[in-house]
């Protein structure tokens, strides 16, 4: 606050560190950190000192409450500071704090910098699949379920169901869990960085991220039911996976989707037929351009332009997604990995996750070798270096042993996907009027970590998923495990330059 000077440079965030992280592990020390707080700010007639203290209190007010017993105490000092420009912001935290819970980090730098500039809105930049962004505001309360709910509402979706916040950090792209409180969840990933990768010759690696909304559950996804999600998610998310030659599809098919994808790029716009030979790649799957010709491809794709005269941007999309809907494939995410457990497959297998369940395919064929739904699995675990899942019975169960970088992801993804299986099973007997599934559904064996637990990716611990028959499993698996971004002050429009580096 300014009364003991110090001539050491400190990072922004390194005091508030020092000040909160003792009360958010100790409950008891939480009612302390108040209670000095206030006491600083009574009787202060130094300036500076008191206007720290505030900024203080704000902080504080947006991490977490003081017991029952301090409570009444703490809304008294404030209402008696309605005179001060943060006594009803700090109010209002308090009462979202009590609401909410108690946070789980301390004060993220953006939080810091922002009320030192005297900003009490934070607005946060998201990206989206279509090359477009918009900024939203971001409390201290902000959970990532509210955060999705808000940009849905925003962009006049009719449901956040299946969406999530991705956030891109170094060379990671992570699910932010719903329940997480947002700033907590990149605290968590900032300083995993910081410890992971250490600083060299004196040099802290760059901490620039990125935030992203998009589709990661594609359940009950159908084209055509949700316009502006087909046209600014589904379109944009399913073309990378298509040109990449993920899925199976018939040459005509591509013909089609070739004529499509051109007139999303240009509409009714024929003065770019010439340049189809140079845009090849997008607009065919990689691995079938060199079936023909260039000049076959321009007179098949220009052919096939011709049928739909007329058509607008948005109505190419929504024909290009209803027709790879038809497909057993779509709306997956691909992992390349390479097995080494199965002789009658390949030793490189794509992997396809999506509302099926899990499908090896032969890359080269993109046959699906097998599906294994949900409902068979019963183990699969991931590292650093790799992804392993058993299908069947725990003790004689086949086990797929696979290597791949990606393995969190492929980890988070099957979570998510059989967390809202066993949940929407449950929403449905509960519907009847029957009892709840009980001892008859999987769940999570007693060595899974809390639900609110994220594990790093590329650290050397483990997660692992064994599900057995108990009836506890809905309280085990609620959680999913797993340009630049800013954030605009709302008074000063103050610009804040983002902590992680982008993939």
């Amino acid at each position: 606050m300014g009364d003991y000077p110090s001539k050491r440079t400190r990072s922004v965030n390194e005091l508030t560190d020092q000040i909160f992280e003792g009360a958010l592990k100790a409950e008891p020390l939480k009612d302390e950190i108040y209670c000095q707080i206030i006491k600083q700010l009574t009787d202060n007639h130094v300036k500076y000192s008191e206007e720290k203290g505030w900024e203080l209190l704000w902080l504080c007010t947006g991490l977490f409450p003081p017991s029952n017993v301090l409570l009444p105490h703490i809304q008294r000092f404030l209402q008696s500071k309605k005179h001060h420009p943060l006594s009803g912001d700090c109010m209002q935290r308090l009462h979202k704090a009590l609401r909410n819970g108690s946070r789980k980090y301390p004060p993220h730098l953006v939080e810091v910098e922002a009320i030192q500039h005297k900003t009490t809105q934070i607005f946060h930049k998201v990206y989206f699949p279509d090359d477009t962004d918009e900024a939203f505001e971001v409390e201290s309360s902000t959970k990532a379920k509210d955060f999705c709910q808000n940009i849905s509402t925003r962009l006049l979706l009719k449901s956040s169901e299946g969406f999530s916040l991705f956030v891109k950090i170094s060379d990671k792209v992570i699910s932010v869990p719903e329940g997480d409180f947002f700033f907590d969840f990149v605290r968590h990933l900032t300083d995993w960085i910081k410890k992971s990768r250490p600083a060299k010759d004196g040099i802290i690696p760059s901490l620039t991220y990125q935030v992203f909304f998009m589709k990661k559950l594609w359940t009950s996804t159908v084209p055509g039911k949700d316009s502006f999600a087909d046209s600014i998610f589904h379109y944009y998310q399913e073309l990378p996976k298509y040109l990449r030659g993920y899925h199976k599809c018939s040459r005509e098919e591509v013909f089609h989707l070739a004529a499509l994808i051109y007139r999303v790029k240009f509409e009714d716009d024929k003065s770019h037929f010439s340049s189809i030979p140079k845009m090849l790649r997008e607009l065919v799957p990689q691995d079938l351009i060199r079936q023909m010709s260039t000049d076959d491809w321009k007179r098949s794709v220009i052919a096939y332009f011709n049928k739909h005269p007329g058509k607008s941007r948005e109505e190419a999309k929504l024909m290009f997604l209803k027709i790879i809907y038809k497909w057993a494939t779509f709306g997956s995410a691909f992992f390349e990995v390479k097995q080494t457990t199965e002789p009658n497959y390949p030793e490189i297998l794509l992997i396809a996750i999506n509302k099926h369940g899990v499908s090896l395919i032969d890359p080269k064929t993109k046959d699906i070798l097998t599906t294994h739904p949900f409902t068979k699995i019963s183990n699969w675990s991931s590292g650093n270096t790799y992804f392993h899942i058993t299908i069947g019975n725990l003790v004689r169960g086949s086990k797929l042993l696979c290597e791949t970088s990606l393995g969190y992801k492929m980890d988070d993804l099957l979570t998510s996907y059989i967390s809202q299986m066993l949940t929407n099973m449950n929403k449905q007997r509960s519907g009847r009027g029957n009892r709840s599934l009980g001892s008859r559904c999987l769940s999570p064996a007693r060595g899974r970590r809390h639900p609110g637990h994220v594990a790093s990716p590329s650290q050397g611990n483990t997660e692992t998923h064994n599900y057995a028959h108990t009836h506890s499993y809905l309280r085990a698996i609620k959680r999913p495990i797993n340009l630049t971004a800013m954030f605009l002050g709302c008074e000063q429009k103050l610009e804040y330059p983002c902590l992680c580096r982008a993939e």
